[in-house]
């Protein structure tokens, strides 16, 4: 027996262990755990999620509701019956939810959309990328106050830690048929590395972000006609329920829920598997696809609670979205939101 078998098979024995001493010592009528706080669920998933990450077939923690409103533990599976969670630990519930392995989402060859191309300034919500990816997403405009920048993942203009400063990014994404330099919508500015596990240990990433000098001439603020419009500059914490949407280049506009917060997950990268952590989860079928990577999700709601900036999309399945929470982003680069106004 391997050692990395060994130490899964006492983890797994751990858990269910676990589980054996909650449900026996536990009351009578298992809902009256069922009210536990929001800090009771944060403890344990702070507790747990690195020993249930390391069971094969467990992707991510977050924190949820259940069909009462009360706080939960969501543990995000490959398939169903892979692993065998605890039902109840310290007072708090946890769900089980099946979403297969998250992966960001460039665009896959298969699907390439040859219409995608805009005059300038071309909206936001588009074909763009790096010459040594396909194409991802340009979310949104952005600005420090003097300049002009495009916004999107990493892994869409940064080719996964691949790019330099300064290599020109084209719109559309070179499998739209986007060419250098003809299509050139600018060039890389900056971006946060991407740090992959290696020998079992993770590094814990909090963006897939990066921006490219561009200018008002090149980029609009405003989604293409059937969008959303153009996003506020003021943003909106991710809160469990909220209604969101978002335009990409592969699915366009589309809407969905915040179902998950403070999320720890394994993402899949050409280059390995990175893990990141506080991100938002956003659950609804076709709310993202390959090549929805780097849009901007905004809040969906009514006058000034509506087109608030939530996260930016960087992963996800075919039933479930991750996105960086917008702040965090906006923080690292020093810029703000550029809705036009």
């Amino acid at each position: 027996m391997t050692m990395r078998t060994l130490l899964r098979s006492r983890l797994a024995l751990g858990v269910a262990l676990s589980a054996s001493l909650i449900l026996l010592a536990g009351p009578a009528n298992p809902w009256a755990y069922s009210a536990s706080s929001l800090t009771a669920a944060l403890s344990l998933q702070e507790t747990m999620t690195d020993e249930w990450l390391a069971l094969d077939g467990v992707v991510g923690t977050a924190i949820g509701l259940d069909g009462h409103g009360h706080h939960v533990v969501k543990v995000y599976l490959t398939q169903p019956g892979v692993v065998t969670v605890p039902r109840l630990m310290q007072g708090v519930e946890i769900i089980p939810e099946v979403t297969g392995r998250f992966t960001a989402l460039p665009l896959n060859e298969e699907s390439v959309d040859p219409t995608s191309s805009f005059p300038r300034p071309v909206p936001i919500g588009v074909s763009a990328g790096h010459g040594q990816v396909t194409a991802g997403t340009i979310g949104a405009r952005v600005t420090d106050g003097e300049r002009t920048f495009a916004l999107s993942n990493n892994h869409v203009f940064a080719a996964n830690n691949a790019g330099k400063v300064g290599d020109n990014l084209l719109q559309p994404g070179v499998v739209d048929g986007g060419r250098d330099p003809n299509d050139v919508i600018g060039r890389l500015h900056d971006y946060e590395t991407l740090h992959f596990c290696r020998a079992m240990m993770c590094a814990h990433n909090k963006i897939d972000a990066a921006i490219a000098l561009t200018s008002t001439d090149d980029l609009g603020s405003s989604t293409p006609d059937g969008g959303y419009g153009s996003p506020r500059e003021a943003s909106q914490d991710a809160a469990l329920g909220l209604k969101v949407q978002k335009y990409g280049r592969t699915t366009g506009h589309t809407h969905g829920q915040v179902s998950g917060v403070n999320a720890t997950m394994d993402v899949s990268y050409p280059g390995g598997t990175a893990r990141f952590e506080g991100q938002i989860v956003i659950s609804g079928r076709g709310f993202s696809a390959g090549g929805d990577s780097g849009s901007l999700i905004v809040s969906k709601g009514l006058l000034m609670a509506d087109r608030r900036p939530v996260g930016l999309l960087f992963a996800g399945t075919q039933t479930t979205t991750l996105a960086n929470p917008i702040d965090v982003v906006l923080d690292r680069f020093g810029i703000r939101i550029d809705g036009g106004s």
